[in-house]
């Protein structure tokens, strides 16, 4: 073959050879014909479930020639004493059913000191929030009631991670801050109906024991703006509101964060 006819086969073949790249350590591939959603990640080494969450696809997960897919790579924890699943979820920005369905886990989705768990990938949503973001949220109370126990956590990290208030049936829960909603839904080991908002720079608070949910993952919104309506689903034993503030994953006691803020 002459070199040119070479050179123009080359050109030909590169579009297809990067198509068939290996999905064991590539973050993106594109689809063959007659490629299955199960074969490529049997190849990745990741959950076809955790794959198309990730590419937005639902069941019965056809794929297309050509089509690109995004390959969500793993990482791993290993449960310290005292932690829970959602603490991991919340630590890692995963929702804590993705965990729980890498790693098999079925209710009530305990997790042991010193378990190995896979924490998948979550591909980053576009940006909904403006770009100023402050590097610390002004937290206002989430709702007026009494405060009916405590932010106590101990150096092993054990203890309560935030603040408990008393509440009525029907009362409203407000975002402590603006932000954009990244759980909302059931947390089924503790707080039962959740919401998580992330508020930036690494901020983000949760909102449990909901009777019911005002807003959906993806949501954007303001503080004092509703994101639920207080209950008793979950652990709670009577109508209550557990709240929290994390940042980058740890708990911090939002006593001194709300202070001076009642009603604002």
């Amino acid at each position: 073959m002459k070199p040119y006819a070479l050179a123009l086969l080359a050109l030909l073949l590169a579009p297809l050879l990067i198509a068939t790249g290996n999905p064991a350590t590539e973050t993106e591939h594109i689809v063959t014909e007659g490629e299955t959603l199960g074969g490529i990640a049997n190849r990745a080494r990741v959950p076809a479930v955790v794959i198309a969450e990730a590419n937005g696809l639902s069941a019965p997960y056809k794929l297309r020639f050509g089509q690109k897919l995004a390959i969500p790579r793993q990482r791993s924890h290993t449960v310290k004493d005292g932690e829970t699943g959602f603490a991991i979820a919340l630590r890692y920005g995963v929702p804590f059913e993705s965990i729980a369905i890498a790693n098999g886990l079925a209710p009530p989705f305990d997790v042991r000191t010193g378990q190995r768990l896979i924490i998948p990938a979550v591909m980053s949503a576009p940006a909904v929030m403006a770009p100023a973001v402050p590097a610390e949220p002004y937290f206002r109370y989430p709702h007026d009631g009494s405060v009916l126990l405590g932010y106590a956590v101990r150096a092993d990290g054990k203890g309560h991670d935030g603040i408990d208030f008393a509440a009525k049936a029907g009362d409203m829960v407000r975002a402590a801050a603006s932000g954009s909603v990244i759980f909302a839904g059931t947390e089924p080991v503790r707080f039962g109906n959740l919401v998580v908002i992330d508020h930036g720079n690494g901020w983000r608070s949760a909102y449990g024991h909901l009777a019911r949910l005002t807003v959906a993952k993806g949501d954007v919104v303001k503080a004092g703006e509703r994101v639920g309506i207080t209950g008793n689903t979950g652990d709670a034993e009577r109508i209550e509101l557990h709240f929290e503030i994390r940042q980058d994953g740890k708990p911090v006691d939002p006593a001194p964060k709300l202070a001076g803020r009642q009603g604002q």
